[in-house]
C-alpha cells in the first residue's frame, strides 16, 4: 500500500508540475506578447477610427492576488482621446479615416471624442468620413469630418429623438404577478410602469424637457461643423430631409455621393499617393497602445489621480462594468495616502444602484476631501446613486448632455399571491415573532411590513437630501424642490446648482491641478481591480476550454443582445433600497 501511495503521489506531483509549467509558459507568452503590441508607425499614415468595441471610459487595470501578474487594457474612451491627442503632434500621422463608423458610446462619450477630433482637425490634418448609411449617433460623430461621403444607395437617419416606455399594470393583473412598489419622489418613473397603464403628466413633462435639452446640445455641435443653422437642421429632421443621398447632399448634410473605392482614392489624392498604391493605415486601438507609452511624462512627480466609477452601483469589489465599494474605497485610500498625488478626479458614469454602497463611497470621499481636493467629472450618466457619490465633491463638471439628478429612492418587490391562488398554491407560515417571516412573495404585502419599508425609504431619501444639501451648500427644502426623482441634463443641472461647470474630463483634470497647486503633473488611472487565478485562466481565449462565458455569449447574441442579458442579470442582483435612474437613454 505504501508503494502504491508513493506512485500515486509521484503521478499527482508530475501532473501538477506539468500544469504549472504549461500555464507558466502561457503567462510568459502573454507578457512577452504584451511587449510586442507597440506597432511601428510608417510615414504618411492614416488612423482608421473604429469604435465598435470601445464602450467604457476606462478599459481597466487588473492585478491577480494569487501571484505577481498585472495587465492593463488600452481600448477605453480615455485611451482613444489620448491617442488622438498624441496624433495631433505626430508628423507621421496625416489624417483620420472614419468608414462606416458605428459605436455603442453614450452621449457624453461621443461628445468628448468629437471634441478631440475637432481639435485634431484644427491642426491642419484631415478627417474624412464614409458611410453606407448614418444613424443619428454615428452622424453626430462623423459630422465633424472635413468631407462626408455617402453611398449612392445610402441614407442619413436624422429625425429627432423619441422615447418609448412599456406600461405593465394590466399585464400584472392578468398574469397574477405584480410588483409591490414603495417610493419617494413623484418623478421616480423607474417604477411608474408597474403602477399605471399610461404615462403620468409629471413623467411626460420631464421626458419632453430632457429630450429637447439633449437634442439642442446635439444639434448645436452639428450646426457648427456643417455651417448650418439649428433652424435648418430642425427643418431637416422634421421633413426627413436627409433620407436619400440626393436630399442629404442638397441640404448640406454630406459633401459627396460616392462608392467606397472612390472615397479611398480621395484619401490617396490627399496623401499624394499613387492610384494603385496602398496607403499606410493603423487602427486607433493599435495606435492607442503606442500613445500610452508617450502620453505621460514620468519625469513629473506630481500626480492627478483619476478614479473611474463606471456602471451600476452594486456591493463588492466591482470591475470595469460595475461600481463596487471595494475597488473605489481602495483607490481613494491609495490616492490620499500618496504624497505625490496632489488632487483627485472622480469620473462618474453611473445610473445609480445600491443605496448602501452609494453611502459607503460617499463616506470615503468625505474622508478623502479632508486630505486632498476631489473634483467630479460626469460622463453619460451621474444620476441617482451616481449623483449621490458626486454631490460632495469640491467641484462638479458635466457635459451639456450628461444625464444627472434623479434624486429619489424606491423599493420594488415581486408578489405572486394572485398567481398562487390561480394555480392552486397556498403558502402557510409558522413563526416565533410577529415580524419574523418578513416578506413572502406568495402573500399580499402586510400593511405593517409596508409601513416599515416606507420608513426605510423615507430615511434613505432624507439622508440623500442631506448629502446633496451639504455638498451643494443648499437647504434641504431647495434640494427637495428639484429632487423628487426628476432627471436633468447637465446644462439644466448647472442652472439649478447641481453642477458647477460645463466641461469634460480634461477640464476637470485641469481644475483639479489648480486646486492641488501644481502646473507640472501627470495623470494616473484607478482602480486596479483584484482578481483570482481562475479569472486569469479564463482570459486565455486561445484555449477553447478556457473561453469565458462572456465571450461565448457575445459570439452567440451579438454586442447588443449581450448588453441586454447583462442588464437582466443586474436587475436580478439588486438587493436592498435602490437609488437608481429611471431609464437608460441611448441614441442610435
Amino acid at each position: 500500500m505504501k508503494f502504491l501511495g508513493n506512485v500515486l503521489a509521484t503521478i499527482v506531483g508530475l501532473f501538477v508540475f506539468c500544469m504549472l509549467f504549461f500555464f507558466g509558459i502561457i503567462i510568459i507568452g502573454a507578457i512577452a506578447s504584451g511587449n510586442e503590441d507597440v506597432v511601428k508607425v510608417e510615414e504618411k499614415t492614416v488612423i482608421e477610427l473604429d469604435l465598435s468595441k470601445v464602450t467604457l471610459d476606462y478599459a481597466g487595470k487588473t492585478s491577480y492576488k494569487d501571484f505577481n501578474y498585472f495587465e492593463a487594457d488600452h481600448d477605453g474612451v480615455t485611451d482613444i482621446i489620448n491617442a488622438i491627442e498624441v496624433a495631433k503632434k505626430d508628423d507621421k500621422i496625416k489624417g483620420i479615416s472614419m468608414v462606416n463608423l458605428e459605436s455603442q458610446l453614450g452621449l457624453a462619450q461621443m461628445k468628448s471624442v468629437r471634441d478631440k477630433l475637432d481639435e485634431f482637425k484644427k491642426t491642419g490634418k484631415f478627417i474624412y468620413s464614409y458611410g453606407n448609411y448614418y444613424t443619428q449617433g454615428s452622424y453626430y460623430l462623423n459630422s465633424v469630418a472635413d468631407q462626408i461621403y455617402l453611398n449612392p444607395v445610402g441614407t442619413v437617419d436624422f429625425k429627432g429623438l423619441s422615447a418609448e416606455i412599456l406600461y405593465l399594470k394590466d399585464l400584472q393583473e392578468k398574469s397574477g404577478v405584480k410588483f409591490e412598489v414603495i417610493r419617494h419622489g413623484k418623478y421616480k418613473s423607474a417604477v411608474e410602469p408597474f403602477l399605471a397603464q399610461e404615462m403620468s403628466p409629471e413623467n411626460r413633462e420631464q421626458m419632453t424637457v430632457l429630450l429637447n435639452s439633449v437634442w439642442s446640445a446635439f444639434v448645436k455641435d452639428i450646426a457648427i461643423s456643417r455651417k448650418l443653422s439649428e433652424a435648418q437642421l430642425n427643418a431637416i429632421a422634421t421633413t426627413l430631409g436627409a433620407r436619400t443621398p440626393e436630399l442629404a447632399l442638397a441640404n448640406k448634410m454630406i459633401d459627396k455621393i460616392a462608392y467606397e473605392d472612390e472615397y479611398h482614392q480621395a484619401i490617396r489624392n490627399q496623401l499624394k499617393v499613387g492610384k494603385k498604391e496602398k496607403y499606410n493605415t493603423i487602427s486607433i486601438t493599435e495606435y492607442a497602445k503606442t500613445a500610452a507609452l508617450t502620453v505621460e511624462d514620468y519625469t513629473k512627480d506630481d500626480i492627478i489621480a483619476v478614479i473611474y466609477a463606471q456602471g451600476e452601483i452594486l456591493s463588492g469589489e466591482g470591475d470595469v462594468n460595475v461600481i463596487g465599494e471595494g475597488s473605489i474605497k481602495r483607490s481613494l485610500e491609495e490616492a490620499r495616502n500618496n504624497d505625490d498625488v496632489k488632487a483627485i478626479v472622480l469620473r462618474v458614469d453611473s445610473p445609480g444602484g445600491n443605496a448602501l454602497t452609494s453611502e459607503l463611497i460617499w463616506r470615503e470621499i468625505e474622508i478623502t476631501k479632508k486630505t486632498k481636493p476631489v473634483v467630479v467629472s460626469m460622463g453619460n450618466y451621474a444620476a441617482s446613486g451616481g449623483y449621490y457619490i458626486a454631490a460632495n465633491a469640491d467641484r462638479i463638471f458635466a457635459e451639456n448632455n450628461t444625464i444627472t439628478g434623479s434624486i429619489g429612492v424606491f423599493g420594488m418587490l415581486p408578489n405572486m399571491s394572485q398567481l398562487g391562488k390561480n394555480i392552486g398554491i397556498n403558502a402557510e407560515q409558522v413563526k416565533t415573532h410577529e415580524n419574523a417571516s418578513g416578506y413572502s412573495i406568495f402573500e399580499p404585502m402586510d400593511e405593517k411590513y409596508k409601513a416599515y419599508a416606507l420608513e426605510s425609504i423615507e430615511k434613505t431619501y432624507t439622508t440623500f437630501l442631506q448629502r446633496v444639501a451639504a455638498g451643494r451648500k443648499m437647504t434641504m427644502a431647495q434640494v427637495d424642490a428639484i429632487a423628487q426623482g426628476r432627471v436633468w441634463t447637465g446644462s439644466a443641472a448647472k442652472k439649478l446648482g447641481l453642477v458647477d461647470e460645463i466641461g469634460g474630463l480634461e477640464d476637470a483634470i485641469k481644475y483639479a491641478a489648480t486646486l492641488g497647486k501644481t502646473k507640472l503633473y501627470r495623470t494616473e488611472n484607478f482602480p486596479e481591480y483584484e482578481k483570482d487565478f481562475e479569472d486569469l485562466l479564463a482570459n486565455f481565449t486561445g484555449i477553447a476550454a478556457l473561453q469565458t462565458k462572456e465571450q461565448l455569449l457575445k459570439e452567440q447574441l451579438g454586442e447588443e443582445g449581450f448588453q441586454m442579458l447583462e442588464q437582466i442579470k443586474r436587475i436580478k442582483s439588486r438587493k436592498g433600497i435602490q437609488t437608481l435612474m429611471p431609464y437608460e437613454l441611448n441614441i442610435r
